[in-house]
């Protein structure tokens, strides 16, 4: 007998990207929870940075869905695991709503509204346009029977006559009703960088920003309309009993000693904050203790049995990275006797020789053999398919691992016989044949993958850890 979930949900999305979805989506959620309402907060797709904003505004960690990685049970198991606690779940697209990575829109945001069942609110970038919204608006609304329009949101609004042409033309040709008009200005967006939107931890003073953004959902959103709309919609069966996801206690350095299972490091400061919560999660589900670390000002890495580094932007940190010696100096060390450690991108980035950087050379950790070179282009952008080669015991040989890679860096002065895990099929990686560097235990990679999508990585990892942990 199938469960049924009843959750108010909605996914925000656009006609095209850079359309103001995720402005919208904070102000959203901050003018929710404003009201009080305990909002979970969800991410169209692989993405690490609008997701940082989306969990420091409701105050519960964001989660991603994505089709092209996970497959529909896994995506609904995942919405409802998180969202059966939250008076309101709130989906973030990506791109524009139908665009997906093939003709039929596979991996888009439609895709994930009609796995969770969930209305849309189109966000429409109105600059130097009046009676074409009705067109734009008509045309998403009968594209897909499957994908219901609740809503539309005017966004980039230049004057109240340019506001009422466009209301006027909406209810005269549409059937969708306009549910809120955001005005244009800079005040209501957050700043950018070479990969996206700055990530949220990394400049408090940017808050400010979400500030302003909420208060002006708040004004100029019909916020409970948009909550009726979440509320007047089916329920999710599952035919499964949905478990609660497992919670994460970091430990303190002074319990580290008393740890009864493997510990494992995550650094986790400003430069590397790229990480699915999945996968910390994966790692607790498969036995491993967790303790935060910080590249930037811990002197040397506590006792641990192995070492997570992920993504992020140690190019912007890499003054205070090169700065703290003894710490690179110590991991260095520990790799060599053999430290399990698997780093993601900017995790690669920081275990090679050096960042070269705006004219800048900054020293890393040197473990492995190679310099990283920033550019102003994407040097990989997009998901990957990666066949793993014999010898990776991260992952079975010949396996074919799914994830995504978004970076602007690029492998230089690699030694000719470095050992390489992986062999791209799609993708770019090091060097547009390969991807992950192999050395002791290290595996490096640009390639980020899911838990939910790959969960034997964190029972490999773990068992790694124990049996250093064993033979110390």
């Amino acid at each position: 007998m199938a469960n049924t979930y009843n959750i108010p949900r909605l996914l925000v999305a656009a006609p095209r990207g850079w359309s103001g979805k995720t402005t919208v989506t904070v102000g959203l959620i901050a003018a929710l929870t404003a009201r009080g309402l305990k909002v979970q907060p969800f991410k169209k797709g692989p993405d690490f940075i609008d997701p940082s904003w989306l969990t420091k505004v409701a105050g519960r960690t964001c989660r991603n869905l994505d089709s092209y990685l996970m497959d529909r049970t896994a995506i609904r198991r995942s919405f409802i695991r998180h969202a059966k606690t939250a008076d309101i779940a709130v989906v973030e697209g990506a791109m524009g709503l139908f665009d997906g990575v093939d003709l039929a829109g596979s991996g888009s945001a439609a895709e994930i509204a009609k796995i969770v069942r969930a209305p849309v609110l189109l966000v429409i970038d109105c600059t130097r346009m009046t009676r074409s919204v009705a067109a734009l608006v008509n045309g998403f609304a009968n594209f897909d029977s499957g994908v219901k329009i609740g809503g539309v949101i005017l966004n980039k609004v230049a004057r109240s006559r340019h506001e009422k042409m466009l209301r006027a033309s909406i209810a005269e040709y549409c059937h969708v009703p306009v549910l809120g008009a955001m005005p244009k200005g800079t005040q209501f967006t957050i700043p950018d960088r070479h990969l996206g939107l700055i990530p949220a931890h990394e400049n408090e003073s940017l808050m400010e920003a979400v500030r302003q953004i909420g208060e002006a959902a708040a004004k100029y959103l019909d916020i409970d309309g948009i909550i009726n709309l979440a509320a007047d919609w089916p329920g999710i069966e599952e035919d499964t009993v949905v478990t609660d996801p497992v919670e994460i206690k970091w430990l303190a350095p002074h319990e580290l000693p008393a740890a009864k299972g493997p510990v494992v490091g995550v650094i986790r400061d400003r430069s590397f904050s790229f990480y699915y919560p999945e996968n910390l999660e994966a790692l607790v589900e498969a036995g491993a203790q967790l303790v935060e670390i910080s590249a930037i000002s811990d002197q040397h890495l506590p006792p641990i049995d192995g070492l997570y580094i992920g993504g992020g932007f140690p190019e912007v940190l890499a003054p205070e990275l090169e700065a703290n010696v003894s710490f690179r100096q110590h991991l260095r060390e520990q790799i060599e006797k053999g430290l399990p450690v698997y780093a993601e991108c900017g995790g690669l980035m920081y275990l090679g020789r050096h960042i070269h950087w705006e004219d800048k050379s900054y020293a890393m950790v040197g473990a492995l053999p190679l310099e990283v070179e920033m550019l102003k282009k994407p040097q990989g952008h997009g998901y990957m398919h990666l066949e793993v080669l014999p010898g990776t015991p991260y992952f079975p040989p010949g396996k074919i691992v799914k994830g995504h890679e978004f970076h602007n860096s690029r492998v230089i002065d690699l030694a000719p016989d470095c050992d390489f895990a992986f062999r791209v099929l799609r993708g770019h990686g090091i060097n547009g044949e390969f991807d992950g560097i192999r050395h002791k235990n290290v595996l490096a990679l640009y390639n980020h993958i899911h838990a939910v999508a790959e969960p034997e990585w964190a029972h490999r990892f773990v068992n790694l850890a124990k049996n250093w942990r064993r033979g110390k």
